[in-house]
C-alpha cells in the first residue's frame, strides 16, 4: 500500500529568500526551511534536490531534531515565522506546541481546547496543513477512537513519533491521553 505524503520538497518551495539545510533522519533525507524570523518548513526529500544555505534557525532546528530523535530533547526551542498563514491557523498550531511530550489529544480535545467545539473539521485541516511537523507537534493528535489519523509525512513516522515519546502506550496500541 503506498502511502500518502503531503509534505514532498518541490520547486516552489525554494526562492532566494529561504534558507535551507538538508538533514538526515530516521527516516530518510529531509529539508528544512526558514527565514531570518524561524522555521518555514519541514519536508521530504524525494527527487528534488537543493544545496545547503543554511541559516542560524535551520542550524538550530537541525540539532534539535537530531536530538529529539535520539530521544534527548522533549521540548523545542527552535522560533518558527508563521507568516502569511491564517490567524485561525496559527491559532491551532499555537495550541498544538502546549500538547505534552508523550501525550495525545484527540481533534474534538483539540476544538474544546480552541473554544469552539463545532470547528472540529476547521482545527483538523489546519492541523493537517502544518508546514513544521514535529516541532509543531501535529503528530500528537488521534481520533477520538485512538486511531492514528493522517499526518502529513505519513502514518509510519507518526506511529513511530509516537512511540518515541511514549513506548509503554504506542509499541502495539494508541490510547488517547488527555493533558
Amino acid at each position: 500500500m503506498a502511502r500518502k505524503i503531503s509534505s514532498l520538497l518541490t520547486e516552489s518551495d525554494i526562492n532566494p529568500n529561504v534558507y535551507v539545510q538538508n538533514i538526515e533522519t530516521p527516516f530518510g533525507p529531509w529539508i528544512i526551511g526558514a527565514s531570518d524570523l524561524g522555521i518555514r518548513w519541514i519536508k521530504i526529500v524525494d527527487t528534488y534536490h537543493v544545496i545547503d544555505k543554511p541559516n542560524q534557525n535551520t542550524r538550530q532546528a537541525a540539532t534539535e531534531l537530531a536530538q529529539y530523535f535520539l530521544g534527548e530533547l522533549r521540548q523545542f526551542s527552535v522560533k518558527t515565522d508563521l507568516e502569511g498563514y491564517t490567524e485561525f491557523s496559527v491559532r491551532v498550531w499555537q495550541a498544538l506546541t502546549e500538547i505534552p511530550y508523550g501525550k495525545t489529544i484527540s481533534y474534538a480535545q483539540m476544538a474544546n481546547i480552541l473554544g469552539d467545539p463545532k470547528c472540529i473539521r476547521a482545527a483538523a485541516t489546519a492541523n493537517g496543513r502544518n508546514p513544521i511537523p514535529i516541532i509543531v507537534p501535529c503528530h500528537r493528535v488521534i481520533g477520538s477512537d485512538g486511531s492514528l489519523t493522517g499526518f502529513a509525512l505519513g502514518l509510519d513516522v507518526k506511529k513511530h513519533l509516537l512511540s518515541l515519546e511514549n513506548p509503554q502506550k504506542y509499541v502495539d496500541h494508541q490510547m488517547t491521553l488527555g493533558f
